[in-house]
């Protein structure tokens, strides 16, 4: 100890945590509310406050800013960058970007968050305004053409790049110094391939400090990674946040002094100018002065204080815990795997610790993707704040969260009812041992009595649901029902986790902390079979506590672009030498000595041809070895994705240095060991499964080691309140830490019986079934548009082919997997056996075009001779022959020139793959003049496995879920699963019924639309508003084409499924498709583009025969150029529709799909490509009361000779307007020709406007208006990032 006092303080979302050590080594803890305008101004600044006085006394601190003197140290990790993303209350800051590219970041991947959403939401850009900088950079290639008057350079990785445009210098300035006058003073500079020639980002810095700017951020500096998208974001986030930061803390210059311990003193100097009156740093009388203040970063190392900035700020609260369970719980459980659980009062962390750190370096936190090393923590919208709900027969917790004001209803203040207060009607948090400091005068107990009122508010809603005929539902069984249902929401994201790196989720012990974790953690481990739970002495402040554990860390890192081979050896690592120095010599500046540094080298290395690169390193300082290196990608590789890639060469992206100065504070406390039974301190009613029982509470303060507790029992803590459940055992470990046995809990038969609560968590079940076969397939696929791109979707079925679950994926794939699975029960249902497989892609069998293979697997039971369930993949493969590479043909008139056609192919018979007869079907197209087999054979074969495998994991779960409930119960809440789908369907078709009567007289529906060769789509509905049911007849649609843009009927039934946005059910929907027409095409018909464009304007017709919004851009603009050594292929974003009370979006995917666009510098980086221009396309969205979205422009200069082809639509008919909303604008597609210099312009359609605005002109019209300005919960992390991955594949 240094004989003064030492703070650790994690201010959260609804809490502040502070765990202090005193001069005399007591420790002391507290709690308090982060945000409470009333009684101080800074929850971390009052902490401080309150330990000195209650260990000085009150005189010490008097009411003036509080002494420092006899304060040693302070770390902190603060949401203030968090909260100011997530409300966009961040610095005003403009972009500079590379001219040509003024939307790059609004338009980002092109993709919308919620794809069932016709409002199209995006979180709104952080820049306010957009500078457009002339200047240009672009890789050379091999076969550029000597004539080019274009400078030669070399970059970072010593690759050789152009300068097609030098910066003009006099232009920027003045562009600069007019953005500076409208007192806008930070900047963010992207420009294209600057990651790897920073030197025009550099030349702008210079200017734009001249001008007067106080703050600049360059991408190249902040995270010098290919992706200028991510790598704009970042530097957008680090300008918007880092003045923030700045402003919390009042910064000044610091001034380092070195002492002889590894500690930190800064001496802070006032700056001129600066009020001393707000921040951090204010609140003490002499300014921090003679304290080391340091700050936690979202990587879980500590930065000094003038370090600190926004990119790297985002986890600085959640990092503490991670660190804190590492350090302490992998210790106690001898080495065993931890998930980490750290429940609070807003939301559920959930990480993984097994003896290092696994960090991400892209992720996306309130709709900004960042670049930057960030620990994988996965935030699920589920706290004690979480909110309750009843809704279409389920209970449903969350995403909305009451938040500390005005918390739950317990706390007094008007608040809904949450999770708190379900705990608390349970009698699980009793209020006898909770400060008063609730109400409005915060000076009251908890009241049970207003959550009793709230829930019996839903207990109404509940017993006049349908469902529950009749029954009513006492509010202890209506708030264990929520419980049940929030544990196995979180129990979703620690599957996903585990399962998705190849780990099994049982073989992990579960650390948990935060205030609201204790009261979850047994139920939680026993729902994932795990057996041992450790809760730390410092739960309830354990992520304050683990900063008080927490190294300094200084990274650095750089771009590369070598292989790994043995003649790069030596330049890899002179360049893991240099970084290691510059590390070593930062951390020396700042007191450390040698031997307490420790620099940790990185590659970031994938197999050439892909895009996923694993971050690799050798775990300590040791001498560069290819070798070595390449050893641990492929164990890390094989761990993962369940294979190697062997002969595939290995890339190095970026090269990284992670320098660690090794704290070494000591918070080792001794404890007595005691023998004789712990004595309660009181004994009252705990509601379980089977009703109340009596339960003991100790208080943990006279817990001793030794100490055995027998569950039910409660275990008070002044921060956290620990539930040990009936059949667990609670033992107080040496160190006086909570050492949990998870017993094999006794669990009443379930019924047959509908029970709602049971109904909600067989949902989640099903679901999360769903979503691990989709983690299944993603790990041990091979090729890039399933490992990567994530397209393709996995779904469970019931015995009659009914769809059971699955995620919300790929919109186009919903009625289509349903379609496939009963065309094959229907024709070879009865042969099937046991070990046998599917394969399908044919669209008379359900399938929406050829690359989509579709891989069905019964389920069976020893006791059953007919399948129980089915389960069933389907994914894009990027070619399987046809007459043009990649599969999609825009002039096929045939199906079989699309590829390799499968009917009801047996891939798998009596548990043998069929890989000799799968080759001959793959390679069949080849026989057609003009066409040829599988071009990417391998892959297809690697994928079809990865399919089974899939399937095979699903079969593995089902029967599980069965081995634990039954057959018969989980066939019947199956069934019941699918009336609740049924019931929302009929609920929509009667509230639409009655709307269209009230304001037509009758309830019929008409509509009607063209292709631009002008084949008529038209629907005629008619509902049945009184039973909830409705006829969809596309009669007149016209006849089938000779070209491609035929539509499978699966197409058709997946476009009305999105536009119902229900689970999947048509049970109360009649639809009428004749055969032969552009809706369900004879057997030959080719059907290419009827999955891509065709699909689009059905969803037009449907929606607008509701009236639901104006037409989107009814078009994916497909492109695709290539030779004969590669292939290229994209979609590309338009203008959305304009609804009745919301504008359209510019520059966005709609409707059928949402593919993410390739980034400019990965595309100019591995095509011949040069994309001159990326912008939205101004005033192509429909005028009107709400206006449609812009379309874009997108301008592709080839470099060699290559064939280009397009699939568009919207070119002749224009998207329409409705109820007096203009037309949006045509596409177009333009091939601009000079001098061999091709350059293809692409013109995207915009959206149609909504409603007359009379008297006023376009440009008056209102602005875009539907980005989140402000976003209910955090949810974040790399099982969220994955799932919007899909969503958007």
């Amino acid at each position: 100890m240094t004989g003064k006092f030492c703070f650790a303080i994690d201010r959260g979302g609804t809490f502040t945590d502070v765990y202090a050590r005193c001069p005399n080594g007591k420790v002391k803890v507290l709690k308090l509310l982060s945000v409470d305008p009333t009684h101080y101004k800074d929850a971390p600044t009052e902490g401080i406050r309150r330990v000195l006085e209650q260990e000085m006394g009150n005189e010490y601190c008097g009411n003036g800013p509080i002494k420092t003197s006899e304060i040693d140290w302070i770390r902190m990790g603060t949401t203030v960058a968090t909260n100011a993303l997530l409300e966009r209350k961040g610095e005003r800051m403009a972009l500079a970007i590379t001219k040509g590219f003024h939307d790059l970041l609004h338009i980002g991947n092109q993709t919308r968050p919620d794809i069932f959403d016709l409002k199209v939401t995006c979180p709104d850009v952080l820049y306010e305004e957009v500078i457009e900088i002339e200047e240009r950079i672009i890789p050379k290639q091999d076969f550029d053409k000597e004539e080019e008057e274009w400078e030669e350079v070399i970059g970072t990785t010593k690759e050789s790049l152009y300068i097609v445009q030098k910066i003009n210098i006099e232009d920027t300035f003045q562009k600069l110094r007019t953005t500076y006058e409208k007192g806008i003073t930070s900047l963010s500079v992207l420009f294209i391939h600057s990651y790897m020639y920073p030197e025009h980002e550099l030349i702008v810095k210079k200017i734009a400090e001249k001008v007067g700017f106080k703050h600049v951020s360059l991408s190249s500096y902040v995270m010098p990674m290919i992706k200028a998208v991510p790598r704009g974001f970042t530097a957008c986030s680090d300008a918007y946040l880092t003045p923030t930061i700045k402003k919390y803390l009042e910064a000044c210059n610091i001034i380092i002094r070195k002492r002889a311990s590894c500690h930190l003193e800064f001496k802070l100097k006032k700056e001129k100018g600066d009020r001393g009156s707000e921040g951090f740093r204010s609140g003490f009388v002499d300014e921090l002065r003679d304290v080391n203040v340091l700050f936690m970063q979202s990587d879980g190392g500590l930065t000094q204080m003038n370090s600190f900035n926004g990119s790297r700020a985002i986890l600085s609260g959640p990092a503490g815990g991670v660190v804190g369970y590492a350090m302490t719980a992998y210790k106690a459980m001898q080495g065993q795997a931890i998930i980490g659980f750290d429940m609070g009062g807003t939301s559920t962390d959930v990480s993984r610790y097994a003896g290092k750190y696994e960090h991400v370096f892209e992720s996306t936190t309130a709709g900004i993707t960042i670049q930057a090393p960030q620990l994988d923590i996965n935030t699920v919208a589920a706290g004690g704040g979480s909110c309750l709900f009843f809704r279409s027969g389920m209970f449903v917790v969350g995403p909305e969260s009451a938040g500390a004001h005005p918390g739950p209803a317990c706390y007094k203040k008007g608040g809904p009812l949450a999770v708190t207060d379900a705990n608390l009607i349970l009698g699980r948090l009793l209020p006898q041992y909770f400060p008063k400091i609730f109400g409005k005068k915060e000076n009251e107990p908890l009241d049970r009595n207003a959550s009793l009122k709230a829930i019996k508010k839903i207990g109404l809603e509940i017993s006049s649901h349908p469902s529950q005929k009749g029954k009513t539902m006492t509010p202890e069984e209506i708030a264990f029902g929520f419980i049940c249902v929030a544990n196995e929401s979180m129990c979703r994201p620690i599957r996903a986790l585990t399962q998705a790196k190849g780990y099994d989720t049982s073989h992990h012990a579960l650390a948990v902390f935060g205030g609201a974790g204790g009261q979850h953690a047994c139920a939680i481990a026993h729902a994932l079979g795990m057996s041992k739970i450790f809760v730390h002495k410092y739960a309830g402040i354990l992520s304050a506590f683990g900063m008080a554990l927490a190294d300094v860390v200084h990274e650095v890192q750089e771009p590369c672009a070598k292989r790994l081979v043995p003649e790069e050896e030596k330049y890899l690592a002179s360049r893991l030498q240099n970084l290691a120095s510059k590390s070593r010599e930062a951390l020396l500046k700042q007191g450390f000595s040698n031997e307490n540094i420790i620099c940790e080298p990185f590659l970031n290395l994938r197999y050439e041809g892909t895009d996923f690169a694993l971050m690799c390193t050798l775990n300590n300082e040791v001498n560069f070895s290819v070798n070595a290196f390449k050893n641990e990608f492929s164990q890390r590789y094989q761990n993962e994705f369940g294979f190697i890639i062997k002969d595939r060469m290995i890339l190095v992206d970026d090269v990284r240095v992670r320098g660690i100065g090794k704290s070494f504070i000591d918070t080792n406390e001794t404890f007595e060991k005691v023998e004789e039974d712990p004595v309660p301190d009181s004994v009252t009613d705990i509601y379980f499964e089977n009703g109340y029982q009596k339960s003991k509470v100790f208080l943990f303060e006279k817990l001793k080691p030794g100490h055995v507790i027998e569950g039910p029992s409660i275990i008070i803590d002044k921060l956290s309140t620990i539930l040990v459940e009936p059949g667990c055992v609670a033992t107080i470990t040496d160190e006086r830490n909570i050492m949990i046995d998870v017993g094999k809990q006794k669990k009443d038969k379930l019924g047959t019986e509908l029970n709602t609560i049971q109904l909600s968590i067989f949902a989640h079940r099903f679901m999360s079934l769903a979503e691990q076969m989709g983690r299944s397939l993603q790990r041990t696929s091979i090729s890039t548009n399933i490992k990567e791109r994530l397209d393709f979707s996995c779904a469970v079925f019931g015995p009659d082919g009914g769809l059971v679950s699955n995620a919300p994926h790929i919109p186009v794939h919903l009625g289509a997997m349903q379609e496939t699975v009963q065309y094959q029960l229907n024709t070879i249902g009865n042969s099937l056996k046991d070990g046998d497989v599917i394969l399908t892609n044919h669209p008379s069998a359900g399938g929406s075009h050829l690359p989509d293979l579709t891989v069905i697997t019964p389920v069976f039971r020893r006791e059953c001779n007919k399948p129980v369930f089915y389960v069933a993949s389907r994914g894009h493969h990027a070619d399987i022959g046809g007459i043009t590479p990649g599969s999609m043909p825009p002039n096929s008139t045939s199906i079989f020139e699309e590829g390799a056609v499968f009917m009801s192919f047996k891939l798998v018979e009596g548990g043998e793959f069929q890989e000799k007869k799968l080759i001959e079907h793959l390679m069949e197209p080849g026989n057609i003049p003009g066409s040829s087999g599988s071009r990417n054979l391998m892959d297809n074969i690697s994928d079809l496995k990865a399919q089974v495998a899939a399937n095979r994991k699903g079969i593995q779960l089902v029967n599980e879920l069965i081995d634990y409930y039954g057959l018969e119960v989980v066939q019947a809440y199956m069934k019941y699963i699918q009336d609740s789908a049924e019931c929302a369907v009929r609920d929509l078709l009667k509230d639409v019924g009655m709307k269209m009567k009230k304001k037509t007289g009758k309830s019929e529906l008409f509509a009607e639309d063209r292709m631009d060769d002008g084949s008529v789509i038209q629907l005629h509905t008619i509902i049945n508003e009184n039973a909830g049911e409705a006829i969809f007849d596309f009669s007149k649609t016209g006849p089938e084409v000779w070209g491609n843009c035929n539509a499978p009927r699966a197409i058709t039934m997946s476009a009305l499924i999105y536009c119902l946005r229900s689970l999947g059910c048509l049970e109360p929907i009649s639809v009428t498709i004749p055969k032969g027409c552009l809706l369900n095409p004879s057997p030959e018909a080719a059907v290419v583009g009827g999955n891509v464009q065709t699909s689009q304007r059905v969803v037009d017709v449907i929606l607008k025969a509701f009236e639901a919004c104006a037409a989107s851009q009814g078009c994916m603009n497909n492109v695709t150029f290539g030779d004969e050594t590669f292939g290229y292929y994209e979609t590309v974003a338009g203008g959305s529709g304009a609804g009745p009370s919301w504008h359209g979006r510019s520059g966005v995917h709609t409707h059928m799909t949402n593919t993410r666009i390739t980034d400019p510098e990965i595309l100019e980086r591995r095509y011949p490509i040069i994309l001159k221009r990326f912008t939205l396309n101004p005033e192509t969205g429909g005028f009107g009361a709400n206006r449609g979205g812009d379309g874009v422009i997108r301008e592709l200069r080839f470099r060699k000779k290559m064939t280009l082809s397009i699939l568009t639509e919207r070119r002749v008919y224009a998207p329409y307007g409705l109820n007096g909303g203009e037309n949006g604008a045509r596409g177009q597609n333009l091939l601009i020709r000079r001098s061999g210099k091709d350059t293809f312009r692409l013109e995207s359609p915009g959206g149609g406007g909504y409603g007359a605005v009379l008297g006023k002109r376009r440009k008056e019209s209102k602005e875009e208006g539907n980005s989140k300005k402000f976003c209910a919960s955090n949810i974040r992390g790399s099982v969220f990032d994955f799932t919007k991955s899909q969503e958007s594949a």
